[in-house]
């Protein structure tokens, strides 16, 4: 009988366990099954300079992933901002960018955006016990939260090919931070894939390290250099915002990404 209840037990703990993932698929499955709105589709077209070159097929893709987003990303304006759908829409059209890799791809850890109005200031704390102050424009964490300045937000979509974009950029970490930590290399498909994302990309990091510290020019924003996790965040602004270069001048960098983000800048940006 106590043999019984143990394994009844361990059924019920497990159950517990997986529960609020199936739930949350279950829901996720009814979510994107909605019609995307008018005025969504409106504000995207308005907003996203790449939105109305993108193939059907993979707009109707983004149209649910944005959907889920919306459905399960809460935002919160900071410093007097209000929330718009606006906002909304343009954060989380430019973000489902990096999830047209795959079906089932979504944010997993993701739980809230948070939008300054501009560049806010942000406490370090040090380990003597001291704080830092720093001007950021956003950041990344691995609990769940993304932090983006707003007009930095739109700065990045007015100017598309400059190879910077704040929300590529940190929803690029949250990818990388899935795993635990943000280490430059995200969840990939198959154990295989891991040793050539090693290689190219580990190749790639200490290349614009050295040309950075001679302050030599690079393609890639120097920033990337700082580490392997930024690296690959700097790696993937500029797989968006400048395809062409970043295929002519780092050949297999740019095929990593493309295999990894499962798509082709070049055919639509």
């Amino acid at each position: 009988m106590n043999f019984l209840l143990v394994i009844g037990f361990a059924i019920f703990i497990i159950f517990m366990t997986f529960y609020p993932d199936i739930k949350k698929r279950n829901r996720r499955k009814k979510t994107i099954q909605q019609s995307f709105p008018d005025n969504f589709v409106a504000i995207l077209e308005k907003q996203l300079p790449f939105y109305a070159s993108l193939p059907e097929k993979l707009r109707l893709l983004l149209h649910q992933k944005i959907l889920a987003f919306l459905d399960e990303v809460r935002f919160e304006g900071c410093g007097d901002l209000t929330i718009t759908d606006e906002i909304r829409l343009t954060i989380a059209g430019q973000a489902s960018m990096l999830l047209l890799n795959d079906q089932d791809s979504y944010f997993n850890i993701l739980q809230v955006v948070l939008v300054y109005p501009s560049a806010y200031v942000a406490k370090t704390a040090n380990p003597d016990g001291t704080f830092e102050e720093s001007v950021r424009l956003g950041e990344s964490w691995v609990s769940g939260t993304v932090v983006l300045a707003w007009d930095d937000v739109l700065h990045g979509i007015q100017n598309t090919n400059d190879g910077q974009d704040v929300v590529l950029h940190e929803f690029a970490h949250q990818l990388d931070q899935e795993s635990g930590s943000g280490n430059g290399a995200p969840v990939l498909k198959g154990r295989t894939s891991y040793a050539s994302w090693a290689k190219v990309l580990g190749r790639e990091y200490k290349e614009l390290k050295k040309r950075s510290e001679n302050f030599k020019k690079t393609l890639l924003d120097s920033y990337g250099a700082t580490n392997p996790a930024e690296f690959f965040a700097v790696a993937t602004e500029t797989f968006f915002e400048k395809p062409e270069k970043m295929k002519e001048k780092h050949p297999e960098l740019y095929a990593e990404l493309k295999k990894y983000y499962n798509l082709d800048p070049c055919d639509f940006f």
